[in-house]
């Protein structure tokens, strides 16, 4: 699974550019299964699991053409449904997440969609009861294998309704969404995710005919149409990297900009950071963050209570990043509640961290108090194993702020999520060494 060797201890310096969005990225390129006529699509990142994703749709016989670096033509004229049924497919879909997403185009479209119960990150349930009660509610029939752990729904035609989603599901909202756009009818989607992603998701939509408004909000509406067409796509800058490469800044005390983030789209993001006491300044459409020569001090509420940072749904702070901010409250002045709401496993990583010297106090699974060092004791360096996408990059740049080397195993779990991530931190002064 691949080993990183990393030298910590040293500043960084320069330019980075953040890759595509993985969460955009695998929304996106289930909706080209929605039409017969191409669809271009720009800025994919070349990671793991969206590799996996383009795989699996040429299996099921989408035309596939690389137009460029992050660029691909794509044409599902010709799609093989009964490749859904084959053992290879139970195989491989069951290795991402994201095939359930999958479901939503191919129930429209052809009247059946199929889907082997999804991997993905080891961080706790992540149920699936959202997306199929949202097609049950369009009239699909819902049936489930348990012996094979294989998920079906089948309908000769999806009838629009209403529906009050049980949670604010970013995948579940965007696989209902993509399954109404072809439905008879009007669909009204309330408790609907809101998240950039997802509006880009209903703008592609739109551009390939769909009839969705309340697009930003939490209330969708959606006037179901024959057919859809062709269009072309340009997916925006990856927000979870974004926050990383700031964390990664602020930890290893580096003068950073972080190129093309596209402003409007990250929210609480920089506001939370800045709670911590880190100084993200705008430039344009870059972030610039200093050199921080004196450290930096989290900021306590205006009554002097000490500060929660928490997830929640969007406009909230994203969960991906929990881990992240948590990573560099550790060498922060003051102390800080890191409360993780979704996920009850996501926390486990901070162990590894303890082990490096961190003062954190693991409250229960869903919630941990850290206690800053202010820099006045460094991290020091370890063997780590990367248990998820976000906890490895976490770990990482622990590692690269700690004393001495440490060595981070299963880098495989990083690679799902971040393109080509030793050669371009490499690029900016760190050292760090792959070996398979």
């Amino acid at each position: 699974m691949g080993t990183f060797k990393i030298e910590g201890g040293h500043k960084l310096a320069g330019d980075i550019t953040p890759q595509g969005a993985k969460n955009e990225a695998l929304q996106i390129l289930c909706a080209v299964l929605l039409t017969s006529e191409e669809v271009a699509i720009n800025n994919i990142p070349d990671i793991v699991d969206v590799n996996k994703l383009i795989a699996l749709l040429e299996d099921l016989g989408v035309k596939i053409q690389k137009k460029g670096k992050g660029s691909y033509a794509f044409r599902a004229d010709d799609v093989n449904i009964d490749y859904l049924q084959s053992d290879q497919f139970k195989k491989d879909g069951s290795g991402l997440r994201g095939s359930i997403m999958l479901v939503g185009p191919l129930l429209a479209r052809f009247g059946k969609g199929y889907i082997p119960k999804p991997g993905g990150d080891k961080i706790g349930r992540r149920r699936l009861d959202t997306h199929f009660e949202g097609f049950i509610n369009l009239g699909a029939t819902f049936r489930y294998n348990k012996e094979e752990h294989f998920y079906g729904v089948e309908a000769k035609k999806l009838k629009g309704t209403y529906m009050l989603l049980d949670e604010a599901s970013v995948t579940g909202t965007a696989n209902i969404l993509m399954a109404a756009v072809l439905a008879e009818g009007t669909t009204t989607i309330y408790n609907a995710a809101c998240e950039p992603y997802l509006q880009q998701l209903s703008k592609m939509l739109n551009r390939m005919g769909a009839k969705i408004s309340g697009v930003g909000s939490n209330m969708l509406t959606i006037e179901g149409v024959k057919e859809l067409g062709g269009t072309s796509h340009t997916m925006l800058p990856d927000m979870i990297e974004i926050g990383s490469w700031i964390g990664l800044a602020a930890m290893t005390k580096s003068e950073l900009t972080i190129k093309n983030v596209s402003w409007d789209d990250l929210g609480q993001i920089p506001n939370v950071f800045r709670k911590l006491g880190i100084t993200v300044e705008r430039k344009g459409d870059d972030i610039y963050i200093p050199e921080h020569k004196d450290g930096y001090e989290i900021q306590n509420y205006i009554d002097g209570s000490i500060l929660t940072i928490s997830d929640a749904p969007w406009p909230g702070m994203t969960p991906d990043l929990l881990s992240i901010l948590l990573v560099v409250a550790t060498q922060a002045k003051g102390e800080v509640l890191v409360h993780q709401k979704m996920f009850e496993s996501r926390l486990f990583f901070v162990d590894k961290l303890i082990d490096m010297g961190a003062k954190i106090i693991l409250c229960d699974p869903h919630r941990a108090t850290v206690i800053g060092h202010d820099f006045k004791s460094t991290l020091k360096a370890t063997t780590m194993v990367s248990p998820d996408i976000r906890a490895g990059v976490s770990l990482l740049i622990a590692a690269l702020s700690a004393k001495g080397t440490s060595t981070i195993h299963n880098i495989h779990q990083i690679d799902r999520g971040y393109e080509d991530i030793d050669n371009r931190l490499r690029a900016i002064g760190a050292k760090i060494i792959r070996m398979d």
